[in-house]
């Protein structure tokens, strides 16, 4: 009477054991997609209007660094505001950002810099 009790135990834990699918390779789960934050992805924009801003105003330079002086002095709410004006209407809050002191300073500090590696 023990025996078939203890056969279908032993069949029950063995059939974790076996390979539900044999033959076939495992599934692998889906790949998680990469979400660009929405402050990452406002802070790209406004970079591209303000690069673009810059190199209006100083046709011909490297405005990389400035940009990033702009970039770096500018709350995110302006960033947002600059991002949606786009190029059109970027002119004033760009110039307001790179009117601050520590802006000004940041500018100068790159504008230097260029002229040492030139």
């Amino acid at each position: 009477m023990r025996l078939p009790l203890i056969l279908t135990a032993a069949a029950l834990a063995l059939s974790g054991c076996v390979v539900q699918n044999p033959g076939m390779a495992p599934v692998a789960p889906p790949p998680v997609p990469q979400v660009t934050p929405p402050d990452a992805a406002i802070r790209s924009s406004a970079r591209v209007v303000v690069n673009r801003e810059m190199a209006r105003r100083l046709p011909g330079a490297n405005v990389a660094p400035y940009t990033d002086c702009v970039m770096q002095n500018a709350t995110s709410a302006e960033l947002a505001s600059i991002a949606d004006a786009g190029a059109a209407g970027a002119g004033d809050a760009v110039a307001a950002i790179v009117g601050r002191p520590a802006t000004t300073q940041c500018i100068a500090g790159a504008a230097a810099a260029a002229k040492r590696a030139a």
